[in-house]
């Protein structure tokens, strides 16, 4: 749907939207991903995971457009980055989950949420195969926790509906594990032939780079987000949850007022998100 003209979504309309939040064990980034989703019109709601697992609330994957899975420390990180919570899933949810994507839903991961879905087997995703993991997100070439400004590219080719329209962004990145391997070079090669990297961490000049400190995990060729080949479910290391507002930039006191941006950069890809999602909801019968 475009985002001008008389076809532009309206307030309204996105509040048809209705996201998923996981919580709880761990993960600290909830709040701001909800208000991300709530600031450009959908309706969030948080839920623990253990909620979900042990039958404690009556709401299920069903009555959702969209699934996120928000950063933090699940589990303390402990056997590796998102390793427990999406085992979790796994053996307590996974039925549901492959039947939400089945029916269209979209999924976006952030950091941590990044780690789970390549866990749990949901990206790379090729060939419609959302069980098995190809792929995981590993410690920083620079061991330690590293907090950061990341310049990214998009890829104006991606199937990706979460950066449609999307160029140069800058986002905050905090991790220790987020350089982005696969299972062989043969899935790596298909996820670039099948343009699923859709974002890249990039030098000033704006050309993808393994160099530290642009690129903070050493991910090859830059991979800083990658979305499964329909589009609709996509994961990234940086945290666009972060990004809401134009003052949380570092360097925005420096701008002149007539340049400061009336939002954060990281808003855009939650709206382009809940626009494909209102798209999937208006083509249903």
């Amino acid at each position: 749907m475009p985002e001008g003209g008389e076809n532009r979504p309206t307030a309204g309309d996105r509040a048809r939207v209705r996201a998923l939040v996981l919580t709880g064990l761990g993960l600290n980034c909830e709040v701001e991903t909800a208000e991300a989703f709530r600031r450009v019109g959908a309706t969030a709601e948080l839920v623990p995971l253990l909620d979900l697992l042990d039958g404690h609330t009556e709401r299920s994957l069903k009555d959702y457009s969209i699934l996120a899975f928000a950063g933090g420390f699940a589990f303390g990180d402990h056997l590796g980055a998102g390793f427990v919570y999406a085992n979790k899933i796994r053996w307590r949810l996974y039925d549901q989950l492959l039947d939400f994507i089945d029916r269209g839903g979209l999924a976006l991961g952030i950091c941590n949420g990044f780690q789970m879905m390549t866990r749990l087997g949901m990206l790379p995703g090729f060939d419609g195969d959302y069980r098995t993991p190809l792929a995981t997100l590993a410690p920083n070439d620079r061991l330690g926790y590293w907090d950061d400004w990341v310049r990214l590219a998009a890829d104006p080719r991606s199937p990706c509906v979460w950066t449609r329209g999307l160029d140069t962004l800058e986002l905050p990145t905090r991790h220790g594990e987020g350089k982005f391997l696969t299972t062989g070079p043969e899935i790596l090669e298909r996820l670039e032939t099948g343009h699923q990297i859709a974002l890249r961490y990039v030098d000033a000049a704006g050309r993808a780079t393994e160099r530290w400190p642009a690129n903070p995990n050493g991910s090859p060729g830059g991979v800083a987000g990658v979305c499964d080949p329909t589009g609709r479910l996509f994961g990234l290391m940086p945290h666009p949850d972060a990004f809401l507002y134009p003052f949380q930039h570092p360097l925005w006191f420096r701008q002149d007022e007539s340049e400061r941006a009336s939002e954060g950069q990281g808003l855009s890809i939650f709206r382009n998100g809940v626009d494909a999602a209102l798209e999937s909801l208006n083509r249903s019968p």
